[in-house]
């Protein structure tokens, strides 16, 4: 079975993930737990960063922005992240380890 866009999106934040030695942890949505989490929680040098992944022209959902809006409210770092910005991840492991 072929693996989804955003699996493989998935697959190369946990690469660069493990390449920095970053934390994380990756919630499975259930009824029992909040809606909207991020699809990565990390630590990174101790500071949280949230990572939610998409492919393609994947949007969020408005209750994913009210997630990483309240991340970014607590002074937390949260990213969207997509085949075509994977970069931007890696600079911002770079700054933070």
């Amino acid at each position: 079975m072929a693996a989804t866009p955003e699996a493989k999106v998935k697959k190369k934040i946990k690469e660069l993930l493990v390449k920095y030695k970053v934390y994380y942890a990756m919630p499975i949505g259930t009824g029992f737990g909040n809606s909207g989490v991020p699809d990565f929680l990390c630590c990174a040098n101790g500071y949280f960063l949230a990572i939610e992944a998409k492919a393609g022209k994947g949007k969020t959902t408005a209750l994913q922005e009210r997630n990483l809006l309240n991340i970014h409210t607590a002074r937390g770092i949260a990213m969207v992240v997509n085949e075509d910005n994977l970069d931007a991840l890696e600079n911002r492991l770079i700054q933070l380890t």
